[in-house]
């Protein structure tokens, strides 16, 4: 059986993104593509973005992007 581990790496939180959302930097394509490439040469997988809607108006404070690889034996 395989077992894995998982890495969770938080964008655009700041103190303003608790009610303004996500900040414009994180919001960039070339910032989470960026993430997502290092961590694939690092051998991790993509499985989600999560982001929560806690902000006012509904908005997302934060982006959190849910890596995962087959662990170590």
């Amino acid at each position: 059986m395989t077992t894995y581990e998982y890495e969770f790496v938080r964008l655009g939180e700041t103190r303003a993104s608790a009610v303004f959302g996500v900040a414009d930097q994180a919001r960039k394509a070339e910032v989470y593509q960026d993430v997502v490439h290092q961590h694939a040469r690092d051998g991790w997988r993509l499985v989600q973005i999560f982001a929560p809607g806690v902000a006012a108006f509904g908005a997302s404070r934060f982006y959190e992007l849910i890596f995962e690889r087959p662990a170590a034996d």
